[in-house]
């Protein structure tokens, strides 16, 4: 997906604090349906949350948030805490809100609401606070009773609460959705003026279980592998219909397991991130249902942790990011998945381009063989034959099982999607050079991607009848209704040099002047200013990119800031495959572009502007996520600045930046790694001032930290694509006027 900068609703549903994912059998849409609550990744209070108190009584709250509980929970490793003393003419309220990731399904089937609950001193049923609900239209109920449906709590033991939805009474003018259900609203009930405590966990809408529920499976084939300071813990997965979670257990030494945390089904890999650098655990690991039947445990994996150099960081690094394409891939096509969790059904053009590069360089280090490389990419490429094209471009986004177009951005956009088709170009192109003499396989492999490349109406997306540029969509049933013409300075450079570059339907080289650099449509792609000391050579106030309004109907065109160079993926989406060393135009040498907006880029960390915690040297990376508020372009502007990094941005930067590169990759896993590290390396994005840390990983995200790291490393990437003959006859037409000399290639010591 390219950052088309589209303000989604950010939806996100609960993700598990240190833990991290795998898949045979998905199972994201059972647990977004299923889950409201399991865990906080934030540390000391849940950042979905929200409490207030009127005096006298009072409501114990951390920076006006629900504290967390860490010794006692079912699902490790925390709990809710909630603590109050309700006094006559007082009054408190805490609001537990659903995690709502994007393209999350916001619909519970269940008949129940379930709440385990343990008070450490004991309450009796009476003075358990008042419940309501309200969902996702924000219509809401009357607030019931807790203690009606359950017994006094006993000091120190859990008990799981059941309440039929059926039992809330609508109090809205419209009527209250009980399957749409978005937050939950404690409210004081007894005034006893007495001081209570009550945890809560693992909070479900789901239906009675079964009468006779059976003892799930034990995970078999449990691995353990040490690295710096993480241990990565895997198993086969369990197959039980009414699994509900793993529950991953550690012991040290000569001492005894305790559980440290779970994974939801579906995912089979946790990752223990123990901050300690010379530590040995074992782990063994069980499934239980919802109701708490857990399975005998597994056999015992050892493992240690052990000091690793900078370069072994870097490997460690792209293998985990890997691992997302890898093991999140929708398994009847081989795409890659917008985001995990996330919808089972959706894969993301781009992502999947994306995806393609991390899979070169895999191979190439061996995280995989070339044969598993080789079979993957038959998989994507027969599903992308058969997929829905329009003009030869794909969409956005596809169902992965029926190659469908799915239309998650609005009704205008659902057709083609000429940025997201160049991003999976890019990625083929690379993937077509590198594989291509593995024998018949290779071969087949080459073919494939040829005939797809060569099937891109690149003409088409002349929308105008000056045909003088590339437009970014096109409709079968609406056309060019968007009408998003596609100008730098941003992510879109790639579209225009393969649309130059396409050997059946190519566009004239001055495109690349009259669209792409925007020359006589007022666009100011040139800017030489300088920010903090270092002078920007274009991207200033270019035009920028869509913002389309999810549900309205309006497409338009913003500038970037105060044209500080835009957010940091437009120094990597064109570049993973496209080499900018040498490359100039009459404007700049884009290897210098991109190196002097990484470096604006961390100079504004450096200065920080608006005083955000965190901000410094090693903690830099401003670029389009999504935030604590949502997806966001984040730049560094004043107004588009909220204190969200992406270790992405910074990390993806290697080539350009490599000592501030290295220096925020290694802040991030060992400063914050116990809240920024998983499975799939570093999390989306996090937020130090807000206390918030992302529970997903998006197919744009890691990529480009292991193909850009990669070229750091190697050039591989690059050389790959660079290869290509209609790439280097492109170069030759656009650039090499400009520069005299050749753009392809360069040695491993020029990357460094």
């Amino acid at each position: 997906m390219s950052r088309k900068l589209l303000r989604r609703v950010a939806s996100s549903a609960l993700a598990l604090l240190f833990v991290c994912a795998v898949v045979p059998a998905r199972a994201d849409q059972n647990y977004s349906q299923q889950v409201f609550f399991e865990n906080s990744l934030s540390p000391r209070d849940y950042f979905y949350s929200f409490g207030r108190a009127s005096a006298p009584s009072t409501l114990r709250l951390i920076d006006g948030k629900l504290p967390i509980e860490t010794n006692d929970f079912i699902s490790g490793p925390n709990a809710l805490d909630l603590e109050w003393d309700s006094l006559p003419a007082g009054g408190w309220m805490a609001q537990l809100r659903l995690y709502e990731w994007r393209d999350r399904t916001l619909y519970f089937p269940g008949a129940n609401l379930w709440i385990w609950m343990r008070a450490p001193q004991g309450i009796a049923a009476r003075d358990l606070p008042k419940l309501a609900l309200r969902d996702a239209g924000r219509n809401f109920t009357w607030p019931l009773k807790i203690g009606d449906y359950t017994h006094d709590l006993a000091p120190g033991q859990w008990t799981r609460v059941r309440i039929p939805l059926s039992a809330f009474r609508s109090a809205s003018v419209h009527a209250f959705e009980p399957h749409e259900v978005a937050t939950l609203i404690f409210v004081q009930g007894e005034a006893d003026g007495v001081p209570h405590e009550v945890e809560m966990d693992d909070i479900r809408i789901e239906d009675d279980p079964p009468a006779h529920e059976a003892t799930p499976p034990t995970p078999q084939d449990v691995h353990a592998t040490g690295y710096e300071r993480h241990i990565d813990i895997s198993w086969s997965p369990v197959s039980d219909p009414e699994l509900a979670q793993y529950v991953i257990y550690r012991k040290e030494g000569s001492g005894t397991f305790h559980a440290i945390g779970v994974q939801r089904p579906g995912v089979n890999r946790f990752c223990d991130y123990t901050g300690n650098s010379h530590m040995t655990a074992t782990y063994r690991v069980t499934a239980r249902t919802s109701t708490l039947m857990e399975s005998a445990p597994s056999a015992p994996a050892t493992a240690s942790t052990h000091p690793m150099t900078d370069d072994e960081l870097l490997t460690m690094v792209q293998r985990a990011a890997f691992r997302y394409y890898w093991e999140q891939d929708e398994p009847n096509s081989g795409m890659t998945r917008e985001d995990e969790p996330g919808n089972d059904r959706i894969v993301a053009m781009g992502a999947s381009g994306f995806g393609v590069m991390a899979i070169i360089v895999g191979a190439d280090r061996g995280f995989i063989t070339h044969q598993q490389a080789i079979e993957r990419l038959l998989k994507i490429t027969s599903f992308l034959e058969h997929a829905d094209r329009f003009h030869g471009a794909w969409p956005h986004f596809l169902d992965g099982t029926t190659g469908h177009r799915l239309a998650v951005f609005g009704i205008y956009d659902n057709g083609a999607d000429l940025v997201e088709t160049s991003f999976m170009m890019e990625g083929l192109l690379a993937a077509r050079q590198y594989f291509r003499s593995d024998g018949p396989e290779g071969q087949l492999l080459y073919n494939r991607i040829t005939d797809l490349w060569r099937g891109v109406d690149w003409n088409w997306f002349r929308a105008t009848p000056e045909r003088d540029a590339l437009y970014w969509h096109w409709s079968p049933e609406y056309g060019f209704y968007i009408a998003n013409r596609l100008t730098g300075w941003n992510e879109v450079m790639i579209t225009y040099l393969e649309a130059i570059a396409s050997p059946t339907h190519g566009i004239p080289p001055g495109d690349y002047y009259s669209g792409w650099v925007g020359e006589g449509i007022g666009n100011h792609y040139a800017d030489g200013r300088t920010w903090y000391g270092i002078v920007l050579p274009v991207g200033g106030d270019t035009g920028g990119e869509s913002v389309c309004e999810v549900g309205t109907e309006q497409c338009s065109m913003i500038s970037q800031g105060d044209g500080t160079g835009g957010p940091l993926f437009f120094t990597d989406y064109s570049f993973m495959g496209f080499d900018p060393h040498g490359i100039r135009d009459k404007f700049t040498d884009y290897f210098d572009q991109n190196r002097a907006q990484a470096m604006i880029n961390q100079a504004y960390c450096v200065h920080n502007p608006q005083g955000w915690k965190g901000y410094g040297a090693d903690d830099w990376g401003l670029t389009a996520v999504d935030g604590p508020d949502g997806y966001v372009p984040y730049e560094p502007t004043p107004a588009l600045d909220d204190g969200t990094i992406a270790p992405t941005g910074a990390i993806s930067a290697m080539p350009y930046t490599p000592q501030a590169s290295m220096a925020a990759l290694i802040h991030f896993y060992r400063d914050l790694g116990r809240n920024v590290w998983g499975i799939y390396g570093f999390r989306d994005a996090f937020n130090l001032q807000q206390n918030w840390y992302s529970g997903i990983t998006m197919g744009l995200n890691q990529a480009p930290m292991v193909v850009m790291i990669e070229n750091y490393r190697s050039g591989l990437v690059w050389r790959n694509f660079m290869k290509n003959p209609e790439i280097q006859s492109m170069v030759k037409k656009v650039f090499e006027p400009e520069k005299g000399g050749s753009a392809a290639g360069h040695t491993e010591a020029a990357v460094r």
